[in-house]
């Protein structure tokens, strides 16, 4: 899952190297940093610029930038050529540039579009302009200020018409430390996102809204959430959970639902393997409700299905062919509907 972090100027040179810096760890692979930020006080602006650029390139992190004309002249280039040696592989172009600049800018950086104001009279001339749509990212806006942000439903049916030509997609969700100013009031694309479970918002992007990267919009996330950027970035969640003894050979290691989901079970494929190695499920004497976030384990009963690991995404009916051997914490249950199509997962 592509994930990425956003930095600004006005955040402190120090501050943005550190985040840099946990970025890397977490093996997260966007920023996005905006140079044209009205309210933006910083001495030496270019030298500041230069050093994040240098910073990004050293650590293996793609810089998307938002920029206007007045751009380079800001941050003390001359030219794109110039920038274009940088870490700057992505520009998010703002108004002021013609359909022929975006082409040739295409030429030598990733162009990334507004994709809320994209218009089909825009892709036609680009089109004839010879723009090529798969080397393009479509990036949803942030919404600062409270119920402006978009819906789900707008966010999807975007998304669906750009990457049918052959862009893919990205949007934002609000972080839960440190909130960008003047407003700090989270920097969501979908306004249900600005004050919630930022993995669970990731999530809905990437699995509901159907978006390939899905970005933090403000300056930091709790350490916890690093480590769940990290997890996501290798491509699993990790579920805490309460397992029976018996049953701890399943704990963390890296599970992955089937990629033909189901709706009522989480489906570990690799468990299929248990009773392969002549491990012997017993059924138990007591057959255990199964309720959303209930652990189970499909028993000799279930013949060559026995020793398959599921977890329930709804409450389901007792079934005597299954041993019930744990549960997934409650915090962690918001997450289960999300693991899908082949996402991993680590139950601790």
């Amino acid at each position: 899952m592509d994930i990425g972090i956003s930095l600004y100027l006005g955040t402190g040179l120090q501050k943005n190297l550190e985040i840099i810096q946990k970025a890397k760890q977490a093996k997260v692979k966007y920023i996005f940093t905006s140079l044209h930020i009205p309210e933006e006080k910083v001495d030496d602006y270019p030298k500041q610029v230069q050093t994040i650029l240098a910073a990004c390139q050293e650590n293996d992190l793609q810089l998307l930038v938002d920029v206007s004309p007045k751009t380079l002249e800001k941050i003390g280039y001359h030219s794109f050529d110039e920038l274009a040696k940088t870490s700057i592989r992505y520009l998010r172009l703002d108004s002021g540039f013609n359909h022929q600049d975006i082409v040739n800018l295409s030429r030598q950086f990733n162009i990334v579009f507004n994709a809320s104001t994209l218009t089909s009279k825009d892709m036609i001339a680009l089109q004839k302009l010879g723009a090529d749509f798969s080397t393009v990212i479509a990036c949803h806006n942030f919404y600062p200020k409270p119920l402006t942000a978009l819906s789900i439903e707008k966010v999807v049916k975007i998304n669906r018409k750009l990457q049918y030509l052959g862009m893919r997609t990205m949007a934002f969700v609000a972080g839960d430390l440190t909130l960008r100013g003047p407003l700090k009031l989270g920097l969501p694309t979908i306004e249900k996102h600005r004050q919630s479970d930022v993995l669970e918002n990731i999530l809905e992007l990437y699995v509901s809204a159907e978006t390939d990267i899905c970005m933090i919009g403000d300056i930091d996330v709790q350490e916890k959430t690093w480590q769940q950027l990290q997890d996501l970035s290798n491509g699993f969640v990790r579920l805490k959970a309460n397992i029976l003894p018996s049953y701890d050979f399943i704990k963390n290691m890296i599970h992955h639902d089937r990629s033909d989901s189901s709706e009522y079970v989480i489906r570990s494929q690799e468990s299929r393997g248990y009773a392969a190695i002549g491990r012997k499920i017993t059924p138990m004497d007591v057959t255990n409700s199964r309720n959303k976030g209930s652990i189970f384990i499909s028993n000799e009963l279930y013949e060559r299905y026995s020793g398959e690991i599921e977890i329930a995404r709804i409450d389901l009916p007792i079934e005597k062919k299954v041993n019930t051997i744990g549960e997934v914490i409650d915090e962690y249950k918001q997450y289960l509907s999300y693991i899908c199509d082949g996402i991993g997962f680590i139950l601790e």
